[in-house]
């Protein structure tokens, strides 16, 4: 192997690049990754051989991952979780293992063969996906947290098959069961050590290196005790992510949980990258390019068979379509401890080769087109839904009444499109008005509970027009769109506007980015959050000031009419121009120092024609004075400082133009 700087500078060259080029096409690292690891294989440039320095390195990073996750999760949370755990979990393992079993013995493979390639296939990307949800709205969604549940169990999983495989090599099939429940008895035990120690010892541990202020000795700690959980798990034959994961978890209950996240995630992000550059390097690029019918073969059906199942054991578990059908597609990938297995199973001849060679290409390939199917897994979900049989899915929750005749009677009432907190609120202060109300919402869990407490509310998909028909939308009143997501408030306000072309739309976002595209699709009023948000905190800035309240009440409805007009614009700071998405789409405050040669000393505004460019100028500071919407007749000089607003490449142009005259 070569060790020299060479290498290691080549690797991060093209870590950088092809992370920085998938960014551009909006494509997740973990994809870049993966080409890394391609390019330092044996297929690419050789950079890199497999050892397993390298491998133990990288697996730190699926400890810190795991810790960090273990974070977000509390005591109670776990135990809510137990029956996704130990119930889909487990069913989700024997039967994808039981079924590729049986796909395998009529396809003439031998009984040990077929149940080590199954119980590898079973397993999925704890790494990959976790590391998708991780920070986004998905990891509180049901199926994030049906899929972190399964992922849990299957890591626990992963401690009787790497007993067993060996087992199975020697011939010794009688002690097996003997030995798994010895390893699971010591399961119990390292986990039951792990939450004493988390509930009496760590806490006080935290709070003696806080009272340090020792920035340095809290982050030495935090990795220190990561890597303590990991290797504790590890001595008694369980998994290292495991370990973590209960230490993070105990952690969790403390006041240290958010700087204890903010430490661990620059080794845990790093580390991660590693990992993924080793899954890449194993990929046999010319095993694949030779067998691509059969690779390709092998995919589809790894694909189909584990969405199929994971589907049939979410809904025998009382979970929705959509959340079934969403879990399979963020599960269905092979996961790292796969690779494990396959190598294991190699060494002791259980399967040849050309499988293992087989289930590789599969397994990274899997892996490679699995943050799409996280990140669009409920949009997936609902499309092929709707394509198999829209109307039988419709009305299938169980337990859920969706009688369209309850609200054939009603009219003049207010249709609440999604009821979760904000639909909720809603919701009571209609009821205080006693004005009435239907209530749309896609969670079955919640549609029940509201159900059971007398709310006027069904389960249906708001966009779609049969579920809006039985809301009695042609005689209602209003329409709330509660949801923030831009996507389904604009097929929900198209669906609305086919079927009641007059009733009124009230449309909440997180901001007004879309304000005018809604108004020009008929939506009566949109309420930006953050912006309404301002006003509130400015009008008590404005009472605690002094100012009378009918002024404030004047000055709040104005900027409603003037549609926030004096809310836009902001000067964005380094977070801000990080975000592409955002930055390109919100109207930005930016100072221009008029200097000395700058091709707009000496002219006037108008002369300037900036609004041409489609900027505006809020400002002008001269002299220690500033100006607020300076004169069109005003001539620019040296020193003035311009206060333009808008997009950021606009503005750039216009400084351009100011400065250089072109």
């Amino acid at each position: 192997m070569q060790h020299s700087f060479d290498v290691y500078f080549y690797i991060l060259i093209a870590a950088v690049v092809l992370i920085w080029l998938f960014k551009r096409f909006n494509l997740p690292p973990i994809l870049a990754y993966l080409a890394v690891g391609i390019l330092a294989g044996k297929d690419g440039f050789a950079w890199l051989e497999q050892s397993e320095q390298m491998h133990f390195i990288a697996e730190l990073g699926i400890v810190f991952l795991l810790f960090s996750l273990g974070l977000e999760f509390s005591i109670p949370r776990l135990l809510a979780m137990r029956h996704i755990v130990f119930g889909v979990g487990l069913m989700q393992v024997v039967l994808t293992t039981l079924v590729t079993m049986l796909i395998l013995l009529l396809a003439g493979i031998s009984l040990v063969a077929a149940f080590s390639i199954g119980s590898l296939v079973a397993l999925s990307s704890t790494a990959i996906v976790v590391k998708q949800v991780s920070g986004s709205p998905l990891l509180r969604s049901r199926q994030g947290q049906l899929a972190i549940g399964v992922l849990l169990f299957q890591d626990i999983a992963v401690v009787p098959l790497l007993i067993a495989l060996p087992l199975l090599a020697g011939g010794a099939e009688q002690s097996l069961w003997i030995i798994i429940l010895a390893a699971l008895a010591k399961g119990a035990v390292v986990i039951a050590l792990l939450m004493a120690a988390g509930k009496w010892v760590l806490p006080k541990i935290f709070s003696e290196i806080a009272q340090t202020r020792s920035d340095e000795l809290f982050v030495l700690t935090t990795i220190l005790v990561a890597l303590i959980a990991a290797a504790l798990t590890s001595a008694f034959g369980l998994s290292m992510a495991l370990g973590a994961f209960l230490a993070g978890m105990m952690l969790g209950e403390s006041e240290y949980r958010h700087q204890l996240e903010a430490d661990i995630r620059p080794f845990r992000d790093i580390l991660m990258g590693l990992f993924f550059i080793t899954i890449g390097m194993q990929l046999d690029m010319a095993f694949v390019v030779m067998n691509a019918q059969w690779v390709a073969l092998g995919l589809v059906g790894l694909l189909t068979l584990k969405v199929l199942v994971t589907y049939f054991v979410t809904k025998v578990m009382g979970e929705s379509h959509e959340n079934a059908l969403a879990t399979g597609l963020m599960l269905c990938q092979m996961g790292e401890f796969s690779f494990v297995l396959v190598s294991l199973a190699l060494k002791f001849s259980l399967v040849n080769s050309a499988d293992a060679s087989l289930l590789l290409s599969v397994g990274v390939l899997s892996m490679a087109i699995t943050p799409y199917l996280v990140d669009n897994g409920g949009v997936l979900a609902l499309k092929m839904i709707n394509f198999v049989a829209p109307r039988h899915f419709k009305n299938a929750e169980p337990g859920v009444d969706n009688s369209d005749s309850r609200f054939e009677g009603l009219s003049q009432h207010v249709v609440i499109c999604g009821y979760g907190r904000v639909g909720q609120i809603i919701a009571r202060f209609l009821k205080t008005e006693a004005i009435p109300f239907v209530a749309i919402d896609s969670d079955a869990i919640r549609v029940k509970e509201a159900q059971a407490a007398g709310e006027n509310i069904y389960y249906g998909q708001a966009k779609q027009k049969d579920v809006l028909k039985g809301a009695n939308i042609t005689h209602s009143r209003l329409v709330i769109i509660t949801f923030s997501d831009k996507d389904s408030a604009f097929a929900i306000v198209n669906s609305v506007k086919q079927l009641a072309p007059d009733v009124k739309i009230l449309v909440r976002m997180r901001d007004d980015r879309h304000l005018a595209e809604l108004k020009s699709e008929g939506v009566t009023e949109v309420v930006p959050e953050k912006l309404e948000a301002s006003l509130m905190l400015v009008s008590h800035v404005l009472f605690l000031t002094g100012v009378p309240v009918r002024r404030i009440l004047k000055r709040v409805q104005a900027e409603r009419e003037n549609r926030y007009g004096l809310l836009h614009g902001y000067f964005p700071g380094d977070s801000t121009l990080l975000s592409p998405d955002l930055s390109e789409s919100l109207e930005f405050l930016h100072a221009i120092a008029i200097t000395e040669d700058a091709f707009a000393k000496g002219r006037s505004l108008n002369d300037l024609n900036l609004a041409k460019r489609r900027v505006d100028v809020t400002g002008l500071r001269r002299d220690g004075k500033e100006i607020s919407e300076p004169p069109l007749d005003t001539i620019l000089l040296a020193q003035d400082i311009l206060i333009v607003r808008g997009k950021p490449r606009r503005v750039e142009r216009a400084e351009r133009f100011l400065l250089e005259g072109r």
